[in-house]
């Protein structure tokens, strides 16, 4: 499953030749073009990862970050110019997990966002395997009885989760928390939301009652 990195720069050729460079690298890339209301942007793309410039119309980079650690704990890399000590020193104070200077050297940013990637999102597998059923972790697809479906980041992420449950009871609570990192902005029903529309899929391919659910309790493969 690709990687979705969201690059928040207001510079015009400082952003297009990032974009550039992060999708012939392999990565999914969204970029922010209007600096009203950044972070509810922020919040409603998902990143795995963000790029972010400190010195910015409107917020600056600082206050967005804090904002964003509100709520979120995606990986955070500042990408600036401004590079005295104490800037570097107060993006990891707000919540920034590293802080690369402007002009960057290409070999260097990749190498630190792929190191970032993988400390956050380790696999140790291409697939996941349970009762025939195949997931598939770097295309985020499902396979069964040669039949394969496409499923949606948080479609994969639940089925993910639960894959590596297997055969536990899974409180609502830690999918929720897993998925969205905290509990108190989403609705609970998001959630329920998610998993009608798994087992609407899984129904499509002949998979019937996959997915259980422990009234009170939460969900179980």
């Amino acid at each position: 499953m690709k990687r979705k990195i969201l690059i928040i720069e207001d510079d015009k050729e400082v952003r297009e030749e990032l974009e550039i460079l992060l999708e012939n690298a392999g990565y999914e890339v969204e970029t922010i073009t209007d600096f009203e209301d950044v972070v509810e942007q922020v919040f409603r793309i998902n990143p795995h990862l963000i790029l972010l410039d400190v010195n910015l119309p409107g917020k600056s980079g600082y206050e967005i970050c804090t904002k964003i650690r509100m709520k979120m704990k995606t990986p955070i890399i500042f990408v600036t110019s401004k590079n005295s000590a104490m800037d570097e020193l107060n993006g990891l104070t707000v919540g920034g997990d590293d802080y690369i200077e402007k002009p960057y050297n290409v070999p260097v940013l990749l190498a630190r966002i792929n190191k970032m990637m993988k400390r956050v999102y380790p696999e140790e597998n291409e697939v996941l395997e349970y009762k025939g059923i195949t997931l598939e972790i770097l295309t985020g697809a499902l396979i069964y009885n040669e039949q394969k479906i496409e499923l949606t980041r948080n479609e994969f992420k639940i089925l993910y989760y639960l894959f590596k449950n297997a055969g536990k009871i899974v409180p609502r609570l830690d999918i929720v928390e897993y998925m969205w990192n905290n509990q108190m902005f989403i609705d609970d029903n998001t959630l329920s939301v998610n998993i009608t529309r798994i087992r609407e899929k899984l129904a499509q391919i002949g998979i019937e009652n996959l997915i259980e659910t422990r009234r009170g309790q939460g969900y179980k493969v």
